[in-house]
């Protein structure tokens, strides 16, 4: 893969890097300062090590993220807008079972319109490339 201007990015690499950063941001802010993160969504503070891994992993995550974009890795943003879309499902059922407060699906939204914004510009760029049933 060679590696792209970023001011040459396709509209769905956009995407991706844009939603790249955003995770970066967040997991930047989980390991600095989770507690006053948490508590502008109405979270318990955590004293806990875990809330500080979770931006880790947010960190790794938007590595990949701006990476794929770098490189203009079709098949990443492919596969990208199905994961996204499915942690809005997940952040829910954690509101509904009780686990979390409603304040988290939020954050689901936030990775829905990411995903959708990433299809939309797969199918404006290339429809070629936005996978069917049949190819997935």
């Amino acid at each position: 893969m060679a590696r792209v201007d970023s001011r040459r990015m396709t509209p769905s690499a956009r995407s991706v890097f844009a939603f790249g950063v955003y995770l970066a941001a967040l997991g930047s802010t989980l390991i600095l300062i989770p507690n006053q993160f948490l508590a502008l969504f109405a979270m318990p503070p955590v004293h806990d090590v875990w809330i500080r891994a979770m931006g880790m992993c947010l960190l790794f995550f938007s590595t990949y993220h701006i990476l794929a974009a770098r490189s203009e890795f079709v098949p990443f943003f492919k596969w990208s807008v199905y994961v996204r879309a499915t942690v809005i499902v997940f952040f829910t059922a954690f509101v509904v079972a009780g686990w979390a407060p409603p304040s988290l699906i939020l954050f689901g939204v936030i990775d829905l319109a990411g995903a959708l914004w990433t299809r939309r510009t797969l199918r404006v760029w290339a429809p070629a490339i936005v996978p069917t049933s049949r190819s997935v």
